[in-house]
This record gives structure tokens, sequence and C-alpha cells, in this order.
């Protein structure tokens, strides 16, 4: 067995094709087919059922590959973590995150990060919590920057703050007008939403304790893509939505108006720095992770009282 069998059956999970993982790896078919029997072999294992169309890994295929993933991740970065001993932050980082985290996040730590590692290449990919979930597993991407927790086994979380929900409710809204709002007062059929696959979909309707055929309302039948949107809908169409605290600090002062906070234990979500169990570049996990709590706002601190809203 070697790192070079391990890598062919990686990129055979990856294309789901003989050929086209041969022509990515820089080598033949019949030589990459043959590297993959004779690992088989060793293992006495049949890593894909061959039979299918496109190639499929079997059940026993799917946790050595799996595995694979892991070794040769930690081989390739190896070179790194050596460097890392030493003080020196080198090589790449693929970074996922969220979509509603990401324009309000990003801008506080990426300029003083790069700057504070110019060795380090950034590779930054927006995408929904299933699909960073999925990467990190994959190893296509090294970490994640979401909301948790994901109660996944083979994942790590490292929180790094709480962020508060507050309500952003048009004028025309009929709300009590008391300080602190109760989720139970905010009329559903008025609510904006993000589209399906968002976690911040899901957390509002465990807030707001929604049931999925809520949808079907006459409000609901446009679903965005963004925070930005949900606030511009609220601006222009009235309504109410819900947003976190970031994107509060980003509003306008006429916008701020609009924004009420609920009642305790404020309704929040963890944000975390998430990579697999076994990821090797620590260094450099906490490195960002500092980074990143050293230029959080105030109001991004730890909440006594919180309700963590699921995803």
């Amino acid at each position: 067995m070697n790192l070079q069998q391990l890598e062919y059956i990686i990129a055979v999970d990856h294309y789901r094709h003989f050929a086209k993982a041969a022509e990515k790896s820089f080598v033949t078919q019949p030589t990459l087919s043959m590297m993959i029997k004779k690992l088989e072999e060793e293992l006495d294992i049949v890593i894909f059922d061959r039979n299918k169309h496109p190639v499929e890994p079997t059940k026993e295929g799917e946790e050595v590959i799996r595995r694979a993933r892991v070794m040769v991740a930690e081989a390739n970065s190896l070179k790194e973590y050596s460097k890392e001993l030493k003080g020196e932050i080198t090589g790449e980082l693929r970074l996922g995150i969220i979509p509603t985290l990401a324009p309000y996040l990003l801008p506080l730590f990426l300029r003083s990060f790069t700057k504070k590692f110019p060795s380090l290449k950034l590779y930054i990919h927006e995408m929904v919590t299933d699909d960073i979930i999925s990467k990190l597993k994959s190893g296509d991407i090294d970490m994640g920057l979401l909301a948790t927790p994901l109660k996944e086994s083979q994942l790590t979380e490292y929180p790094l703050f709480y962020e508060e929900f507050f309500a952003y409710a048009s004028q025309t809204e009929k709300l009590p007008r008391k300080k602190y709002l109760l989720p139970k007062e905010i009329d559903p059929s008025h609510l904006w939403l993000l589209e399906e696959g968002h976690c911040l979909r899901n957390q509002v309707f465990n807030l707001c304790e929604l049931k999925k055929q809520t949808a079907g309302s006459e409000n609901l039948h446009y679903e965005a893509g963004s925070i930005e949107t949900l606030i511009n809908l609220v601006d222009r169409h009235n309504g109410i939505t819900i947003i976190p605290q970031l994107a509060v600090l980003n509003l306008k002062p006429a916008q701020k108006k609009k924004v009420r906070e609920f009642s305790e234990p404020k309704p929040v979500r963890e944000i975390s720095l998430v990579a697999l169990k076994n990821f090797p570049r620590k260094v450099l996990l906490q490195k960002l992770k500092e980074d990143i709590i050293k230029v959080l706002p105030a109001e991004c601190g730890n909440i006594k009282s919180k309700t963590i809203l699921s995803i």
C-alpha cells in the first residue's frame, strides 16, 4: 500500500469514472485500475462497484476512502505542519463559510489575517451548511465557519461567539410597543424567510415555532437568498424578518429604528470554526480562531442568558 494508490481511489470516488480519474491523475487508465485492484487485493475488500454507472464505492469502500482522505491530507500537510512548529504559516487554507455570515464577518478579519501570513494562500468558498459538512468530510475544504452545533462525529467544533437574533419589522407591523418582543407575537403570515438550504431559515422556524405548511401563506411565496434581500423586502414591502447581530451592526441609522430585541433568554446562534477531528494543522486553526475573536464587536460577547437555536 502506498499514497499513490490512496490518491487514485480518492480520484475515482471524486469523478465516479475510472477514465476521468486516470486523466486527472496523469496516468493511463490500465495503470490506475491495476493499482486500485492491487490495493483491493491487499485489503481483501472491494472498494468500488464496477457494475454501476457511474461507478460507486461499496459500503466497505466508503470507509476505506474516508480514511484514505485523512491519510493523504496529513501526508500533504506534513511539510506545512513542520513549518508551523517553527512558527511559519505557509501553504494553502481552503475555508468554507455560510452566506448569512460571510458578508459581515469576513471584512472584519480578512485583511489583517492575510497581511499577517503573506505566505499562506487563502481560498474562501461561500456555501450552505450541508455542503460545508460534506466538503469537510471529503477533504475538499480544510475548515468551515458556520452555525453549530452540528452533531457530526467526524468533526470538531471550536466555538467563536454567540450571535444574537433580532426582529426587523416595518413601521406598519402591529407589534407590542414594549421593549422586548416574544417570538409568539410575530405574525407568521408577514414573515420573510430565506430559501431552503440556509440554516438560518431553520433557526427562524424553530424560534417562531413555525410549521412547514406556514410557507404556503401569502407573504411566504417569495424566499430570499440573502439577509440583505430580506432587509430590502421589509423596507419596500413591509412585513417582518429575523436577522443576526452582525447584520444589525451594518444597518443605517434609519433602519436601526426598525430593530426589535427579543426577551430573555436571548435567541442566538453559535458560530464556530469547524474541522475534521484529526485535522493536522492545529497551529493554523488556532491562529485563525484567535484573529477572528480579536476583531469581533463587543456586541458579540458571551451572552449570559441565551437559547442556542438548533439548525
